[in-house]
């Protein structure tokens, strides 16, 4: 099968080297000339990926693998066309459509008949079907659903880990009509491995969830769902903060029975799906009240670990703050709606001097973000933002002048900082 992926980012360059292990014939199609040059030489455009590297030499070297810019082309040359382009949502959650509907006029461009289109990029409910299909449609001169085949299945995997993600997970399909749904399940059977798992209600591989709504729908459902329950402990935290009570010892004492999974507080929410896709939710259901109050609460995070820190040191008026961690979680490089920069707007408020650093990232890309990168400048003050592996061995010797520790991941070691008063969320 000759397959095209559209947008060789941190989950469409996996795919297209997945496909391509399984025997496939591979474009990747990018705006970035830099990533289809990257590509096309077997170099990873981005660090993290766990396996990435073996496997996009493999691919690349077999010829199974190869990039371009001309996404038209490469469509008119496959027999199915997989989409990962990014969609952004604003602050009320109103999506911006713009990177979509550029990709999806190039893709029907060069729609040729018995193409099977997927859209992996989550999505509102509805979208498949009344925005997709009639821009296919428009663009090809085709009809979707006889001439094409149109499905909606949502990439269901974590940065760092997407290979062993793609295998755990089962790969949720939903069509525009059945013929779509049933090649578009045919496709990703025959393109993915599933792991045996005995915990599922059927069997793990490909499930046809009957609609494309129905797919659309279940990506921002379990992701919502993520992010109430994450507001759930966040709020715990802060009552047990309130009565001098360990959160982190109730949560354990409530998940030993099977009917409580709560997750676990912390600082911030953060990456491009946990606090976009409840947003993008709410603009098809905005009487979503637990969602909505879910998101406020999660959002305020950053300036409640803020309030932590004025509260055990006093006034942070010209306080130097050194911020541990610019990445939304720890071991990944992306910045995407990061607790970072809730965090350096809650302390300007208060009239400290914040300033950030990273293992990860170097000074000029902090300042890149918009971040001020300590450089030995002095701070007496610190926030844990990102739960980096490094902040586990990370002591006081090595800012002998902080007096205040707010560890808003509890990934700090107490034993590590003598003389330090550490302060943690729900703690």
């Amino acid at each position: 099968m000759n397959i095209c992926v559209v947008a060789l980012g941190k989950i469409g360059l996996p795919l297209a080297v997945q496909f391509a292990a399984k025997g496939h014939t591979v474009t990747g199609a990018d705006t970035d000339e830099r990533v289809v040059t990257l590509v096309n030489a077997a170099t990873e455009p981005f660090p993290g990926e766990e396996g990435l590297g073996e496997k996009l030499r493999e691919a690349v070297g077999s010829g199974r693998l190869s990039a371009t810019t001309d996404t038209t082309a490469a469509v008119a040359a496959s027999d199915a066309v997989v989409i990962v382009v990014p969609l952004f949502v604003d602050a009320e959650g109103v999506p911006d459509f713009g990177w979509m509907d550029a990709a999806t006029k190039s893709v029907a461009a060069g729609l040729r008949p018995g193409t099977l289109v997927s859209y992996e990029t989550t999505l509102p409910v509805g979208t498949t079907r009344t925005r997709w299909a009639p821009m296919l449609a428009e663009g090809s001169g085709l009809r979707a659903g006889a001439d094409f085949s149109l499905v909606f299945s949502p990439e269901r995997v974590f940065t760092g880990r997407v290979f062993a993600d793609l295998r755990r997970y089962p790969k949720l399909v939903g069509g525009i009509d059945p013929e779509s749904a049933r090649r578009g399940a045919a496709f990703y059977a025959s393109v993915l491995d599933f792991d045996d798992r005995d915990d599922l209600p059927r069997p793990n591989g490909v499930w046809d969830l009957g609609s494309a709504e129905a797919s659309e729908l279940a990506k921002l459902a379990e992701t919502t769902y993520r992010d109430v329950n994450i507001a759930l402990a966040n709020q715990f935290a802060r009552f047990a903060d309130r009565n001098g009570i360990d959160v982190e010892q109730v949560i354990e004492a409530c998940n030993s029975q099977p009917y409580s999974h709560i997750h676990r507080p912390g600082i911030a929410v953060g990456g491009h799906c946990i606090p976009v896709y409840p947003r993008m939710y709410l603009w098809n259901d905005p009487e979503a009240t637990v969602v909505r109050a879910a998101r406020e609460a999660n959002a305020a995070m950053p300036a409640y670990a803020v309030d932590l820190l004025a509260a055990a040191y006093g006034d942070l008026n010209g306080v130097g703050v050194l911020i541990l961690g610019a990445a939304y979680r720890g071991g990944v490089k992306e910045t995407a709606f990061s607790g970072v920069f809730g965090v350096v707007e809650a302390l300007r408020a208060r009239g400290a001097v914040p300033f950030v650093s990273d293992p990860l990232y170097g000074p000029d890309e902090l300042r890149a973000q918009g971040l001020v990168p300590h450089e030995g400048q002095t701070v007496t003050a610190a926030i844990v933002q990102a739960d980096h592996p490094e902040y586990r061995e990370l002591s006081a010797d090595a800012l002998p002048d902080v007096r205040v520790l707010v560890d808003g991941r509890r990934t700090t070691d107490p034993a590590r900082w003598p003389g330090v008063r550490r302060v943690v969320i729900g703690g």
